[in-house]
This record gives C-alpha cells, structure tokens and sequence, in this order.
C-alpha cells in the first residue's frame, strides 16, 4: 500500500517537471519566434521625418547596398537587415534607383521595396535654361546620368542629326516643363524624353503656321529665345516678334541686346553699351546679319506660340519704355525710335546706371 502511495508521489513529480519544461520550451519557442517576427516586421528605421529618399547607383553591389543604408542614415540595425535580406534573397536582386523610405518601416518592407525595384519618379521641373552648362547641371544634379557622357552627347553631331539638331541648336530640344524620370535615368535617355516632348509640341497645325512664316522649327525656337529675353509680358511678345522678323525678312541686322549678353556670358549686364556691340561672336547680332546659330535660352511655350502667332506689322524698332513698366514703345520709324530712345536712356542715367 505504502509502495503504492510512493509510485503514484513519483509519478507526479516527473509530470510537474515535464510540464515545466514544456511550458519553458514553449516560452523560449516563443520568445524566439517574437524576436525573429520583431528582426523581420519591427521597424528598422532611423530618425527622419515622414520620408526618405534612399539611392542605389546603377551596378551597385549588395554591400553597396549595406554600405549605402548606413551612410545614408536609413537603418538602425544593418545586422538585422543583412539577415532578412539574405534569407529573401535580395542580394543577387539588387535593383538601382531611387526609392522612397518611409519612416517605421520593417526590415521585410524594405527589403521587398528594394527587390522590387519600384522607385519613386524624379520630378523635374525644367525652366528657363540659357546654356549646354545649365541644361547639364539641371539634369545629373537631379538624375544619375553621368554629366561627362551629358557634355559629350550634346556635342555629337552624328547623334544630334537624327533629330534635326547640331551642337548650337541643340537647346531648341529643351521645352520649360515637369519632367518625371526614374532616378537612374542615362544621359541618353534624359535626353531622349526631353527630345519627345519637343516632338509632340510640334504639331501638324503649328509646323503649318513656321511655315507661313518662313521659318524652320528651330529658327522659330531661336526667334522665340530672343523674345524671351526680351520682355516676360506675354501680351505684347508678338509685337516683340514681328519687330524682329521685319528686320530679319529686309536682312537688317537684328541688334538684339539679349544676343549681346549671351555672346558675352554675362547675364547681369544691366545696360548695352557701344562697346559691348562690338564683341565678335556669331551671337552677337550687332555684328551679324540673321538669326544667331542656336538658342540664347529655352522659351517657353507661350514665347514659341506668341512667335507662331505674329502679327503683321510695320514696326521695325523698339526700345524699353521710359516709366519702367517693363513694357515697349514701338516704331516704324529709326527717327521716332531715337526719340523713344533718348527718353529711356534720361531716365537710365536719373537711376545711376
């Protein structure tokens, strides 16, 4: 009996101990699971507002990734990243571009992202833009594409012809707008949607109209620069360029200061004098009959339509208006221009300049 009792003592002792050590290995199995639910669905970023922008560089490897996660202060644990990553098999997936981080992300969300390759397209808004210079710092300072290849290509004439350009028309590809690239864009490819754009701007209806005025898609565009610089006032840029096409049309020289600033590069001058004229440039219109050999700047579309759109008048000169209003006093006559003239440049000499 007393056997009995004993048997039966130790036989639930061992089913305590084995209880215990389910409900301990059940609680390590657990805990580990959490810490590696945690390691793979935890947030892993660092400290930054809503959002970041994080950039793998075309033919980056996956420890240009790792390298990159860290000195771009996206990840807190690189650790816990590099094990997720390997275990979804990132590392032979590395895609370049820009991708869009957002903050408290996991480990297994950024990795995902990146796997996928989806970036987050660079908005670039393109204005006013006046040289090759401008035009390549405005796109490799925003995009991946490499600015020695950018300067090369815009001087290729063989690549250039395919699209009606050389190196001094070049520019006449560069329309004012929102541009939406993927980040590692090439330079050949920035190029080419800039290119697109000017295409589809050229419709049927407005070749017709460059047409009638005698004029190539391009010296429309380099006629439309020239207005450009001279006046933002939209409603009165076709007065602008009917000045200048009725000098153009009689082979006058066009005596535009804007060509003079650009033959000069100085993009300050406040005030044309005689011997800024006298600066040999092919842009320089003071020197040269007919238009310049390319673009002082990128007109926008509202200068190409104006252009377009000339009306016919006898003006054949034009000068700044005395009361500053950044307005024009026309004339069809060089006598009733020099008095225009002297009234602008009294007024020019009261300010000091």
């Amino acid at each position: 009996m007393g056997n009995k009792r004993h048997s039966t003592t130790k036989s639930s002792g061992r089913t305590i101990w084995i209880r215990r050590i389910i409900v301990i290995v059940c609680a390590l199995v657990a805990g580990a699971a959490v810490y590696v639910a945690y390691r793979v669905f935890g947030p892993n970023t660092k400290a930054f507002g809503d959002k970041k922008y994080f950039y793998v560089r075309t033919g980056s490897t996956y420890q240009d990734v790792l390298e990159g996660l860290e000195e771009q202060g996206v990840v807190r644990s690189r650790n816990s990243f590099d094990w997720v990553a390997r275990e979804l098999n990132y590392p032979t997936r590395v895609k370049a571009g820009r991708y869009q981080i957002q903050k408290g992300m996991s480990n297994f969300e950024i990795v995902r992202l990146l796997r996928s390759g989806r970036q987050v397209p660079v908005k670039l808004v393109i204005t006013k833009l006046r040289t090759k210079k401008d035009l390549v710092k405005k796109l490799c300072s925003n995009l991946e594409a490499d600015s020695n290849a950018l300067r090369v290509l815009l001087q290729d004439q063989v690549y250039l012809r395919q699209f009606g350009l050389d190196s001094n028309t070049v520019m006449c590809a560069v329309m004012p707008n929102t541009y939406e690239y993927y980040w590692n864009t090439s330079a050949e490819g920035a190029f080419a949607k800039l290119e697109k754009a000017r295409e589809q701007f050229w419709t049927e209806e407005r070749k017709a109209k460059a047409r009638r005025l005698g004029l190539s898609l391009n010296e429309v565009t380099i006629l439309a620069a020239i207005v450009e610089e001279e006046t933002n006032k939209n409603d009165e840029k076709p007065l602008i360029s009917s000045v200048y096409l009725n000098r153009y049309r009689k082979g006058m020289r066009l005596q535009a200061d804007p060509t003079v600033k650009f033959a000069l590069q100085d993009f300050g001058l406040k005030r044309i004098r005689e011997s800024h004229t006298l600066y040999d440039s092919p842009y320089n219109t003071y020197r040269y009959t007919g238009l310049p050999p390319g673009p002082i700047c990128t007109p926008s579309s509202k200068t190409l339509e104006a252009v377009l759109n000339t009306p016919e008048t006898d003006y054949m000169y034009f000068c700044a208006r005395s009361d500053f209003s950044g307005y024009h006093a026309f004339a069809a006559t060089y006598r009733e221009h020099l008095q225009n003239a002297r009234q602008y440049q009294a007024a020019l000499n009261r300010l000091g300049y």
